[in-house]
């Protein structure tokens, strides 16, 4: 919901774009479209892009896909965590937030009314800043809370998301960073105008209705970053970088101190400062059609007012001279960060440091790629820059290996640099890179939201879109001199290092339950504004369904092997899986054996001049392998399909078992383990879901143990890998030219024509569930918890009424569990709940629950769980509205490409043959409040569950725990089945 994007950007694969030849002409040219409206293009560009200003100022970026009858939307404001007043850290990013909470038409039953409470509140909030008694403190807030419950009585929660939903939109959602907040949907194409409609109408005004209850969940937003160790180096990192300016000095999420002493006159000063036309752009890619489509945006946004913005000017930074040091501490794995500043997006260093990056690491044939992760000198390492509005970053992270210092790693990491420096790289490798780039380049374009990313960035940075449209040709234009000079001059004693270290944080912020009164919800009525809007009517859309027999070509090799084709009618790429139906479940070693091929060389080359081979080609292999599938996969430029199958198939026949790399990879599976254990994550939906599923006899404890990894002999996998050959095996291909393909793999994937039968799979069975509680401890500030219950087994009669109660009942912003949990009684920042249907027709269906939240609300919040899992809310509008919603989301839906076979898969493992969703549809045509009911009271009232907890145990409730259970603090080396630590020699 909401979420912060500290994620560092990855603008490069995302936003560049290129020419498709150097002679091709590259420029921007204004026109005019059929009905009178001025508009940008540029010469050969790929995406199509037509970008507008409407009168007010308003930019509307639009580029058009016709694979699906969706829009992916972007409504991208010039205002972030940059611009928060000093004494209101945090503001852009909860004014976000606030943003869905409706306005005076949207949310309200009595406006005027609503509004004498709103503007006591905004007063008390005001006296509450301002006073320093802390007693004197507690009382205002506690006039607040019942100021809120009595404003509530005027107010409908969710109306926003509950329009947005019965469009059938999805992935509703924004972030807020440095310099931009970002709205996003992807709505289906029959429904732009109600979604303008909408949009309009919540950007045309702010109102701060149920502020209290959300700004307590994003506190708890808080909290989750206080638990995130990578939250903490960043944020480490960028005050190095930034002394002055606030990419260092003002986090998004704020300060603690400043969130819990908001000002509404702070966030409605903002919001009317730079939530205005002229500071803003609306991104449209999809299925559409120009000239009525900006007719309909001009109709609609083009009536938004607002005075021209001038951000304030920020603090410049004097140049790092010498290293700067920094430290945290945390629970998860030791690492280590090295960031240099660069300039800005746009200038010529944004050029140079994107190809150095790539020459770094590229993640096959880098120079850190190769040196140190091929070589397995450390446990990972890797780069990536991050370019913004006045500055950017080039960011280089290790992870150590067992008995290896960070400043060991640190001392690596700079060693790679310096052989940049000294032009340690292959004369080919600049060209290479941009093929590369230029690969992404084209996958990315091919998805609507990577290319609507790309136009956000566009005009947060202000960048010219001929500019991206001419950068790869800009990139070739370096020469390898050219960069090494500039590297040398870019790469000195001028960075700052964060080591991140295992230890108590000791700045850890907790706070008291303030003791919220729940809020009303109001959930069977609506505003008026909302009635006239559910009055509206869109086009219908019908649903298209997928024949999958006349959508899969079938072909055979030579050699008898079933080749399944879909024709890639996009680009030039092709995706080849020869696909084994075995995997770890029938041999533990298949897996251990797949992931030492990474390692290996052959009878010709090493393993990284194999690396740099596969790269020159533009072509990548993989070996994936799972319980019960192995996939050996190949991917690239079509041209180079040959060449690179004979490369793959030279790697399979000709591995040379290796005795030093099967050492380091024994050693680094053993690192891995242990580094494993300390992520919370992964205790909780890897370790304790999988206990609570299965117990002692489950995939995730079917490995080897370190001790029995040391014994087995490296010849002993390789001679694995290559009788894999010889087993039964299937072939997809994806891409154009398959009479090539078949002609290419009857020649080179030579196998035996009397393929062997896989071995004996191992089976591992659900356990009941209920009665138990177990327990993690772990150095936390939140408490995370999931219950696991045990269904019917899977029937396919009931898939319908699963996705209809799911959308009901547990997922979404509009859902029964986040509005009575997080929107009324503010007790978590993420809860959810959910009727999983399994993957197999052999195994059962399970009803999930999850609550993440700080420990003292944990009790509370656990109740309220319960109570809404024991009695399902019945809200006949609410019903119809989610039965509509998913309705249009089937009927929006489009299997297309290789997700055509990659569906069938799924399919044919849970019985079907063909598209199950036309009977889906059908069957919550139909449906009925009365029968979302009984399938609740069948499959999920008083169901018994297990309880899977990962906490602070200083902190956690025991006893309320003990209520759900028994309690059993379980062992992490016992869930994952791992040997301690003491027990290895690493």
């Amino acid at each position: 919901m909401k979420s912060l994007k500290f994620i560092l950007i990855l603008f490069i694969s995302i936003s560049i774009s290129g020419c498709k030849s150097n002679q091709k002409e590259v420029k921007t040219e204004s026109q005019t479209d059929a009905n009178g409206y001025t508009y940008a293009s540029v010469t050969n560009d790929p995406t199509g892009l037509r970008l507008y200003t409407l009168d007010n100022g308003l930019k509307v970026y639009l580029s058009q896909n016709f694979d699906e009858p969706k829009i992916q939307t972007y409504i991208a404001v010039r205002a972030g965590s940059n611009y928060d007043p000093n004494e209101s850290t945090g503001l852009a990013h909860y004014l976000e937030h606030m943003v869905f909470k409706g306005t005076s038409n949207i949310g309200t039953l009595d406006w005027n009314k609503e509004k004498e409470n709103l503007d006591q509140i905004a007063d008390l909030y005001e006296q509450h800043r301002a006073e320093t008694d802390p007693e004197k403190k507690i009382e205002l807030y506690k006039q607040i809370d019942q100021a809120s419950q009595e404003a509530s009585n005027y107010s409908v929660a969710n109306e926003y998301d509950k329009m947005i939903s019965s469009l059938g939109a999805t992935g509703t959602n924004a972030y807020t960073w440095f310099e931009q907040t970002v709205y996003t949907n992807k709505v289906p194409s029959n429904e732009l105008d109600k979604w303008l409609a909408i949009e309009s109408e919540r950007f045309g005004e702010l109102v701060l209705r149920l502020f209290h209850t959300e700004l307590e969940a994003v506190f708890e937003e808080f909290n989750r970053g206080q638990d995130s160790d990578f939250r903490k180096r960043y944020a480490a990192m960028l005050e190095g970088l930034f002394p002055n300016h606030p990419y260092g000095q003002q986090t998004t999420i704020g300060k603690a101190e400043h969130l819990k002493n908001p000002s509404l006159i702070d966030i409605n000063n903002y919001f009317d400062k730079y939530y205005v036309p002229s500071n803003m752009a609306m991104i449209l890619v999809g299925d559409f059609e120009f000239e009525p489509t900006i007719e309909k945006i001009a109709g609609s946004f083009g009536k938004l007012e607002g005075d021209p913005v001038t951000h304030p000017t920020l603090p410049k930074e004097e140049a790092l001279t010498s290293p700067v040091v920094k430290e945290v501490f945390g629970p998860t794995a030791e690492s280590i960060s090295i960031a240099f500043r660069t300039n800005a997006i746009g200038t010529d260093e944004f050029k140079y440091i994107t190809l150095a990056d790539m020459i770094l690491a590229n993640g096959n044939a880098g120079i850190i790629d190769l040196n140190l992760n091929q070589k397995q000198l450390v446990q990972r390492a890797s780069c990536s820059p991050t370019f913004l509005k006045d500055y950017g970053y080039h960011v280089f992270t290790g992870t150590p290996k067992a008995d290896q210092s960070l400043d060991e790693v640190k001392d690596l990491l700079l060693e790679q640099i310096d052989l940049l420096k000294k032009g340690e790289f292959e004369d080919w490798m600049i060209d290479a890179v941009v093929n590369d780039l230029k690969l992404n380049q084209t996958r990315q374009y091919e998805n609507n939201s990577a290319l609507a990313n790309a136009y956000v960035d566009a005009f947060i940075y202000g960048q010219k879109w001929e500019d991206q449209v001419k950068f790869l040709d800009d990139l070739k234009t370096i020469t390898k001199d050219e960069l090494v000079a500039y590297v040398n001059d870019f790469y000195k004693d001028n960075y700052v290092v964060t080591y991140k270290r295992k230890g108590e944080d000791p700045n850890v912020v907790k706070v008291s339950n303030p003791g919220i009164t729940p809020v009303n919800l109001n959930r069977g009525k609506q505003s008026e504004w909302v009635s006239n809007f559910y009055k509206m009517e869109s086009e219908s859309l019908q649903p298209k369904y997928v024949d999958y027999k006349s959508e899969i070509k079938a072909y055979n090799l030579e050699n008898g092997i079933e080749v399944s084709h879909i024709n890639n009618e996009r680009n030039d790429l092709f995706d080849m899986n020869i696909i084994f139906d075995m995997g770890n479940d029938n041999d533990k070693n298949i897996g251990l054996a797949a992931g030492y091929m990474e390692y290996l060389g052959t009878d010709k080359y090493s393993p990284e001049d194999l690396k740099k081979e596969f790269y020159k080609l533009g072509v990548n292999y993989y070996v994936s392998t799972g319980g019960d599938r192995t996939y050996v996969g190949l991917n690239g430029l079509k041209e180079n399909l040959p060449a690179g199958l004979e490369l793959l198939e030279h790697l399979w026949s000709n591995a040379v078992a290796d005795e030093e790399a099967y050492s380091k990879y024994v050693d680094k599976i053993a690192k891995g383990r242990q580094d494993n254990k300390t992520q919370k994550g992964s205790i909780l939906y890897n370790g304790l879901m999988n206990y609570g599923k299965y117990g002692e006899n489950s995939r995730l404890r079917n490995i080897l143990q370190v001790t029995d990894l040391k014994e087995i002999s490296p010849q002993e996998l390789v001679n694995l890998i290559k009788d894999m050959k010889n087993f039964k095996q299937r072939i997809f291909y994806f891409g154009k030219d398959v009479d090539n393909a078949i002609a290419a793999l009857n020649e080179k994937h030579v196998v035996e024509t009397d393929r062997k039968d896989y071995p004996e799979a191992m089976a591992f069975l659900e356990k009941e569930t209920g009665g138990n509680v177990y327990f993690v401890d772990y150095d936390m500030v939140q408490s995370e918890m999931l219950f696991l219950a045990k269904g019917k087994p899977f029937d396919p009669g009931n898939m319908a009424a699963a996705r209809l109660f799911n959308t009901y009942f547990g997922s979404g912003l509009s859902s029964i569990v986040f509005q009575e949990i997080r929107e009324s009684k503010s007790l978590a920042y993420s809860a959810w709940s959910s009727y999983s249907i399994p993957s197999k027709k052999e195994d059962s269906n399970y009803i999930m629950a999850y609550i993440g939240t700080q420990a003292n609300k944990m009790p509370e919040a656990v109740d309220a769980m319960m109570d809404l899992m024991s009695n399902l809310p019945e809200a006949e509008e609410q019903f119809l509205a989610a039965k509509e919603a998913t309705l249009k989301k089937l009927a929006a839906e489009r299997i297309t490409k290789s997700n055509i076979f990659w569906s069938y898969e799924r399919l044919k493992r849970l019985g079907f043959d063909n598209d199950y969703r036309e009977s889906m549809y059908n069957a919550i045509a139909g449906m009925t409040m009365e029968d979302l009911k009984s399938f609740f009271n069948e499959n999920i009232r008083g169901e018994n569950y297990n309880v899977m907890v990962i906490g602070n145990k200083n902190d956690v409730d025991m006893e309320a725990l003990g209520k759900l259970g028994v309690i059993q603090e379980m062992d992490i080396d016992y869930l994952f089945n791992y040997e301690k630590p003491e027990a290895i020699k690493m």
